[in-house]
């Protein structure tokens, strides 16, 4: 029986996971399909990229990965202390590279929020996004959803290109 991600990662027993996310369709990650000719070993590059541009934002590392044909694996450390120092400056900055963000976080931002409400609204949604920046799931969502919009513009085609939601495992040291 399938068990709550909440259940699975578990950042007081180790901060280290390995996470596995396979394609769908026959579809390829990278590499080249030998029925068509067709070459996809540029995909390796847009997933290097796009773990780059993660980095920067997540406090989450990434100790190891391997890209295969069909599918790929990471070994991710989140690094939950470096996340509770930053500033709520740090957080909005850090979760601005990933998505726009919402005007009642802009005019708390710039000190211009009307009321108290605003301000403890506009903190809580920079909270929520503290948690997110140091959780694997959100993390691979942002992974995944990129590369599937990427892959399935290339492939011209709708429609899935992940098997489903990534596996996980936890790496715990002697």
């Amino acid at each position: 029986m399938t068990r709550a991600r909440s259940e699975l990662i578990d950042l007081s027993a180790t901060s280290y996971y390995h996470c596995i996310n396979r394609c769908v369709r026959r579809a390829f990650l990278c590499g080249s399909c030998h029925l068509t000719g067709k070459n996809y070993e540029h995909r390796k590059i847009w997933i290097v990229d796009r773990l780059t541009e993660l980095a920067s934002a997540f406090s989450i590392e990434v100790c190891a990965y391997a890209v295969m044909s069909n599918h790929y694996h990471l070994v991710l450390r989140v690094n939950k202390e470096t996340t509770e120092n930053w500033t709520e400056r740090d957080v909005i900055e850090r979760w601005q590279q990933l998505c726009k963000l919402p005007s009642l976080v802009e005019r708390y931002a710039t000190g211009k929020t009307e009321s108290s409400a605003e301000t403890e609204v506009a903190q809580n949604i920079i909270q929520t996004w503290r948690d997110r920046l140091m959780d694997i799931s959100w993390y691979m969502r942002m992974l995944n959803e990129y590369l599937a919009r990427k892959a399935n513009a290339e492939d011209n085609c709708k429609g899935r290109f992940w098997e489903g939601r990534f596996k996980s495992q936890a790496l715990l040291a002697r």
